[in-house]
């Protein structure tokens, strides 16, 4: 059985959602977003770095939410959630599959910092301005896209786990402006979908 190991507000979310999506049958390791947990001895032996997620299937261990999902799209995913390399959808699929972790993570890292985890006086509001416009701009292009589209590619796909919870993530730091009214009618159906309720709510 394929097992997770996973903390709540985190890219672990993502693979969840995706074994939900899928209908597959895993376990969960559950750790605080913590030290105490993520930087443990015993965790360190499974990402270097002490991060999450982490999958495990049989003798396969693997970091990276981006390659997780590609693994188990390839090795558990039967076709599903990704159009064929063939398919006219292909190369859009591919860019915004990856323009999250491009694009949204860096500077979204960076808002958490300085909003979230730094205490108030190592905060530095000129790299948080910096990082909340670069985050703004890049919600840009993906409204843009989603004109007249339920999701990223027309129909539900893979690109969606990954952007989707960047962009789900975003807006709940306030980082998603009322005038991108397609990225906010995005965020909500991504939310109402069963797998992600289960995915965010673990």
């Amino acid at each position: 059985m394929l097992k997770i190991h996973f903390a709540p507000h985190s890219r672990a979310g993502r693979i969840v959602w995706l074994l939900e999506e899928l209908g597959l049958e895993y376990a969960v390791n559950r750790m605080d977003f913590h030290p105490k947990d993520l930087k443990s001895e015993e965790h360190r032996e499974r990402h270097p770095l002490g991060r999450v997620p982490v999958l495990e299937d049989g003798d396969v261990s693997l970091f990276e939410s981006g390659a997780i999902v590609e693994y188990v799209m390839a090795r558990h995913g039967d076709g599903g959630l990704k159009p064929a390399v063939s398919a006219i959808e292909f190369p859009e699929y591919l860019q915004w599959f990856h323009y999250c972790e491009g694009m949204m993570m860096p500077p979204m890292n960076t808002v958490v910092v300085h909003t979230r985890i730094l205490p108030p006086e190592r905060r530095d509001e000129v790299v948080l301005g910096q990082a909340q416009r670069l985050l703004s701009k890049a919600v840009v292009p993906v409204n843009a896209a989603l004109e007249g589209r339920d999701y990223l590619i027309g129909n539900f796909s893979a690109a969606d786990i990954m952007l989707g919870h960047s962009l789900y993530m975003a807006n709940k730091l306030g980082q998603v402006s009322d005038e991108m009214v397609n990225v906010k009618n995005y965020v909500e159906r991504i939310a109402a979908r069963p797998a992600f309720e289960t995915a965010i709510n673990l």
